[in-house]
């Protein structure tokens, strides 16, 4: 399994902070720092069209597949906002190294939203409004470091941009995925039913979402995959929600689930509840990774390690196999991802952002 450990995002946090990318050293004396902001900057001001930008921040990832769907995102929000400029960020500092690296895809610079915003702010640039729309399905961890780029943006936490802009520019969020109980759930559950129903016919559908682990729950994000089940599952039975990392919602307690209901054969149909089909979809979900000797054990948490989902259920007894795989992220899905650019505009038509409270969860 390629599963990124919690610790090692940390300490890569720290050590790449500023967003690694392949750039040239035409002058030793400038700071990495300082060569990033500078590309990125005219990256802005070559493409500044509008007097209000869009930035979408994504966690990252290092597959085409994944590059294809954002910049599929990026058209559909330009046909959809055309008084906005709008600019892609990565939030990730391993896959905007990893990206830079060329790990599966050909070479390509992506940077973290502290350059987009910086840039924005220029002499030369400097948007009246700005808006920041989270591409996270849930809003967790990373969604309150999106709040934080926002945040030390607002404040002028190196001190070197123009207080006057500052207190000038109207900043706004666009919220995750699933943000609301009561209006975002409904409305994904109802989008992913229209679009598999067919396969909740035939057998179980199986969402496989990231999740947190329960040191990292923020704002005890983590409840929105339970209650996208229990959304779905007033359209199907069949329907089924786990992730990756969330405690008691493994692929493991997703087969309880299963169960316990009375599904014990049949098809399972595996998707990605993510924003994109990356490393997760491609090996922890479908992937060949199998334990399996002859039987499973699971760790302390309850899950069994080294093994996908697709592997997992075939061996116990479930027709999965990679025609059952939905490898589809869901900024694929058009009308999912309607859901996200609703939030845009809802942002766009609201009042100005409240750093200090943001729009966090209640």
């Amino acid at each position: 399994m390629k599963k990124i450990k919690f610790f090692m995002m940390a300490l890569a946090a720290i050590v790449l902070s500023a967003g690694f990318v392949a750039c040239n050293d035409e002058d030793d004396d400038i700071s990495n720092w300082q060569k990033y902001q500078d590309a990125v900057t005219k990256n802005v001001k070559a493409n500044k069209k509008n007097s209000k930008a869009i930035l979408l921040v994504a966690f990252g990832s290092t597959w085409q597949q994944a590059y294809d769907a954002f910049d599929a995102t990026v058209t559909a929000y330009k046909q959809q906002f055309p008084g906005y400029d709008v600019f892609l960020s990565f939030s990730s500092a391993i896959c905007i190294n990893r990206a830079a690296a060329g790990e599966n895809v050909d070479p390509r610079n992506f940077y973290a939203p502290n350059f987009w915003l910086n840039a924005f702010a220029q002499e030369g640039v400097r948007y009246n409004e700005v808006v920041v729309q989270s591409l996270q399905v849930i809003p967790g961890e990373e969604y309150t470091r999106v709040i934080n780029y926002i945040k030390d943006f607002a404040n002028n936490s190196n001190g070197d941009l123009d207080d006057d802009y500052l207190s000038r520019v109207v900043l706004k969020l666009g919220v995750p995925l699933l943000q609301d109980a009561e209006k975002d759930v409904p409305e994904v559950a109802k989008q992913l039913n229209a679009l598999y129903k067919t396969q909740a016919a035939e057998g179980v559908v199986a969402f496989m979402g990231h999740g947190n682990p329960d040191s990292y729950d923020t704002y005890k994000a983590n409840v929105r995959y339970t209650q996208l089940e229990e959304a779905l599952q007033q359209y199907s039975k069949n329907y089924f929600v786990g992730t990756v990392d969330m405690m008691g919602n493994f692929k493991t307690h997703v087969l309880g689930r299963m169960e316990a209901a009375g599904i014990t054969s049949g098809k399972v149909y595996c998707h990605p509840l993510m924003s994109i089909d990356g490393d997760h979809g491609h090996n922890d979900m479908a992937g060949d990774d199998d334990a399996w000797d002859n039987g499973y054990e699971t760790n302390e948490e309850g899950e069994v390690e080294d093994t996908s989902w697709k592997m997992f259920f075939s061996r116990m007894g479930y027709e999965c196999n990679n025609s059952t795989m939905i490898e589809k992220g869901l900024l694929e899905l058009p009308t999912v991802r309607n859901v996200w650019m609703q939030h845009t505009q809802d942002a766009i038509d609201g009042e100005a952002l409240d750093f200090y409270h943001s729009k966090n969860p209640e």
